[in-house]
């Protein structure tokens, strides 16, 4: 019997045949590929740009460099996300603060966001947690008020809607991520999407080592047709030819990935929601799923994924909450306690197996499982 993760890449032959195509031609990096796939992106979503990265970090580093991040900055989010969201920040030289999560959502409180908004909030980036499409309204009118910029991190989200609106349109900055377990993957890769002209141009001057090629925007006459000008500090975060090869072939079958999820979700919903000593993640139209984050009674979590373990599932804690990681308590003074309902929901959860390789089989053994687990 299979063993079964989390999560998994779906590859198939028509996404080799495309990543080969482009190693038989031209042009390896910084040819057309990126271009039209970052065209594709921004007509799916529907936004005017999308902005490739080598990464999902690289991606929300360029979007907080985008929205004006500099040192004495402040980057809201959530405590429950990957390390990255506050990550990106400090390398800026700007602030990471953390807020709690709803316990309704597992998404960023806007009542938590507007009490730690100060004057210094440079950028509010609320987390769609799990692929759930958070209600963007009160950040937006948050950061309106306080001369914020919104940086949505739907890293886990691609794929979802808000009212019929794909995420990815109503914040000012939308970044993205295309890991293996992503609803995509470029192996590994990023997007940014906005609507903003200069938010896309500094991205991309930023992901080139903030060096600008067009000549009409130079500080300087050029001293000759190969002039080039560094405008400002950038990164080597392109994307090459092949790895965005893949993501158009993968973007083909994204809506189909999308409607799996669900389903394999709403199977989970159907079982788990009678057993009362478990907790099915919050159910909203719209979602994506990239994550199925169920939560067990505290005292027996950790027995759980152990038993889980050792009958070949294997679930991952997403996650400890960032503001509690050694590095975070040392630099900046957090301690447990601080972040209630996060550190609640951080002892109870495993993410169950969800990737679109996943039969029904697959997914009832899964379920049998977990009941006979905690019965």
């Amino acid at each position: 019997m299979r063993s079964l993760f989390y999560g998994r890449q779906y590859i198939d032959e028509d996404d080799i045949e495309a990543v080969v195509s482009v190693m038989r031609g031209d042009w390896l990096t910084q040819g057309p590929s990126v271009r039209e796939f970052e065209e594709m992106f921004a007509e799916y979503v529907g936004t005017r740009y999308a902005v490739a990265f080598a990464n999902g970090t690289a991606a929300l580093h360029g979007a907080y460099f985008a929205a004006g991040v500099e040192s004495d900055d402040e980057v809201l989010t959530s405590a429950i996300t990957f390390a990255a969201t506050g990550n990106a920040a400090l390398y800026l030289g700007g602030t990471p603060v953390f807020g709690d999560i709803d316990p309704l959502t597992l998404c960023l409180d806007p009542q938590e966001a507007a009490r730690r908004v100060t004057p210094a909030t440079k950028v509010i980036a609320p987390v769609s947690y799990a692929g759930y499409p958070i209600d963007l309204s009160p950040f937006l009118e948050l950061a309106e008020k306080n001369g914020s910029v919104v940086v949505e991190d739907a890293c886990h989200a691609l794929g979802a809607t808000r009212n019929g609106v794909r995420v990815g349109k109503e914040a000012h900055l939308t970044a993205f991520s295309f890991h293996p377990v992503k609803h995509i993957t470029t192996a590994e890769g990023g997007m940014v999407t906005t609507d903003s002209e200069e938010y896309a141009r500094r991205m991309r001057l930023f992901r080139t080592h903030g060096i600008e090629k067009e000549t009409a925007r130079f500080t300087a006459t050029p001293d000759g047709p190969w002039a080039t000008e560094m405008q400002v500090l950038g990164f080597n975060y392109r994307l090459s030819e092949l790895h965005a090869a893949l993501g158009l072939s993968q973007m083909k079958k994204l809506d189909r990935f999308v409607v799996r999820r669900r389903e394999i979700a709403a199977l989970y919903d159907e079982r788990f929601e009678g057993v009362p000593s478990l907790r099915v993640p919050p159910n909203r139209e719209g979602h994506s799923y990239h994550l199925y984050p169920l939560q067990f009674r505290e005292e027996s979590r950790s027995h759980a994924f152990k038993a889980l373990g050792e009958r070949g599932i294997h679930g991952m804690v997403h996650y400890l909450p960032v503001p509690l990681h050694p590095y975070y308590r040392r630099r900046f003074g957090y301690e447990p306690g601080e972040f209630p309902c996060a550190e609640e929901f951080y002892a109870r959860e495993i993410s169950m197996p969800l990737f679109y390789g996943l039969t029904d089989e697959d997914v009832n053994r899964v379920i049998d499982e977990v009941c006979s687990i905690v019965e």
